[in-house]
């Protein structure tokens, strides 16, 4: 609660100058495609305020532990697997943080890499599970996995902390090992309607999703808070996909302010490339999924036209996070969703240093937890969501993503 209030504080100055901006500006906007300039406008956050009662890796240093492991299971190769990865610097950063204070507890890290893939996902988790050492996992990274995996890790009873998963229908499972260290796409989505009607005044948009459990879900909750501002430009496209100039021409027929694409970045980056190639030249919004360094590789000078939006902090802003991630990521800076990696691993490191040694009673300790990470406050309600969440803005500029501020 306490972290929220403190980065409201923080960018609610910001936003109103960007509102009173936009006003003055969108009174001359027209409706053809490009015509939300006031989003030009929109000022990088460049500071966040640090906790100060945020728990850290290396506790008081007095913890003793002899054979107890934790595991991250996600995608560490793949298409999307820098979103994977971004999490597992975070995760060993923690680890390693641990180690170094807290010479007679010394936790083990074990690595699965899933490549995102929930056909190839379920084989790899029932590894983790049958590793009796492991009583704690950060993962998985991404909804469609997840889904795949869940009942696996609740018959196992092995606690899983997801730092990216995002789709809704997770948390309805019954499940009472899945805990998601973030807000869900029923917050996202409105969050990123409102964004792209007020922030940057599109008076219409364009809707393109994959075919992900994640793409289908966010979709659904950004076209219901869109209503009639989306209502006849829909499209859709595969995992996998790299020739997208149908859709392409269908975006330039129907003349949008802005497109919502929702999906990951393998996909999202030559989308956005072919868009602006053809003559689109409004603004393209993607969530978190596409929110990473790699589509502005890929997309090229395209992706100048980009914003994000995404229901995680940026860790780039709290400079001794981000000094000490470069040691663990050969000198990258943390990305989406890394100090979230970071927090939910601490998380399961309080629990070991209070002498938990078990899988069960690592469980109850995360179900029960009530304090403050880098990220966030971290609470959960009986489903293993969050009771309080926030979603931030994002944006590119001279080719690199920089942050803009709480959107919702």
């Amino acid at each position: 609660m306490a972290r929220a209030r403190r980065i409201a504080a923080v960018a609610s100055g910001a936003v109103l100058a960007v509102v009173l901006a936009g006003c003055a500006a969108n009174q001359g906007a027209s409706t053809d495609s490009g015509a939300a300039s006031a989003s030009a406008d929109i000022p990088a956050v460049t500071t966040l305020p640090v906790p100060p009662d945020a728990q850290k890796p290396a506790g008081n240093g007095q913890a003793t532990c002899s054979g107890v492991s934790i595991a991250f299971a996600g995608a560490q190769s793949g298409g999307n697997a820098q979103l994977g990865i971004n999490i597992l610097n975070g995760v060993q950063l923690a680890i390693n943080q641990h180690n170094q204070a807290n010479p007679n507890c010394q936790v083990t890290l074990k690595k699965f890499d899933t490549e995102g893939d929930p056909g190839k996902a379920p084989g790899i988790v029932t590894q983790v599970t049958s590793d009796s050492d492991i009583i704690g996992v950060v993962g998985l990274p991404f909804s469609g996995e997840s889904k795949a995996t869940g009942a696996i890790f609740e018959q196992a009873g092995l606690v899983h902390l997801t730092p990216s998963a995002t789709n809704p229908t997770l948390t309805q499972n019954g499940w009472t090992t899945f805990f998601r260290a973030l807000g869900n796409d029923n917050v996202q989505g409105p969050a990123a309607a409102k964004f792209i009607t007020g922030k940057l005044g599109a008076k219409k948009v364009c809707v393109i999703q994959d075919d992900s459990d994640y793409g289908i879900g966010l979709a659904n909750a950004t076209n219901q808070a869109l209503g009639a501002v989306a209502a006849d430009c829909q499209d859709k496209v595969t995992t996998g996909q790299k020739d997208f100039s149908a859709v392409a021409s269908k975006v330039i027929a129907a003349k949008p302010d802005a497109v919502f694409y929702s999906g990951y970045y393998a996909e999202g980056a030559p989308l956005d490339q072919q868009l602006v190639t053809k003559g689109f030249t409004g603004k393209f919004v993607g969530p978190d999924g596409v929110k990473d360094d790699k589509f502005i590789q890929q997309a090229g000078d395209a992706s100048n036209n980009a914003f994000f939006t995404c229901p995680c902090v940026p860790g780039e802003l709290l400079p001794d996070f981000a000094s000490a991630y470069q040691g663990v990521s050969g000198g990258s800076a943390p990305g989406t969703y890394s100090l979230e990696g970071y927090d939910s691993t601490t998380i399961l490191l309080r629990g070991i240093d209070s002498g938990i040694k078990d899988r069960a009673a690592l469980k109850d300790y995360v179900k029960n937890y009530d304090a403050d990470g880098f990220s966030k406050h971290f609470k959960w309600d009986s489903t293993g969501e969050l009771a309080t969440t926030a979603v931030y803005g994002y944006k590119v500029d001279n080719g690199k993503i920089v942050y803009i501020g709480t959107i919702g």
